[in-house]
């Protein structure tokens, strides 16, 4: 069984449905986006700060998205080959 700890909280990706995952990810996406395009706006407002911070949070959340697809992108390979 393979957990991973996120943001405190464990998971057991091996668990989980793949549809969950993905899920999961997708969400991730989500926050990516717009922590993305918060720190767009600060940046064009000169505050750039608060939007170098809402980047560094961008990118977090899409390299966890990243990591749970490709989770997810393996669950399901080893699903077929049952």
């Amino acid at each position: 069984m393979q957990a991973s700890k996120q943001n405190g909280e464990s998971t057991f990706h091996t668990q989980e449905p793949v549809h969950e995952i993905h899920r999961k990810a997708a969400e991730q996406h989500e926050l990516a986006a717009r922590a993305h395009r918060t720190a767009a706006e600060r940046n064009e407002k000169c505050d750039n700060p608060t939007g170098n911070w809402h980047l560094e949070r961008a990118l977090e959340y899409a390299e966890h998205a990243y990591k749970l697809a490709r989770d997810a992108h393996t669950k399901s390979g080893q699903i077929g080959s049952l």
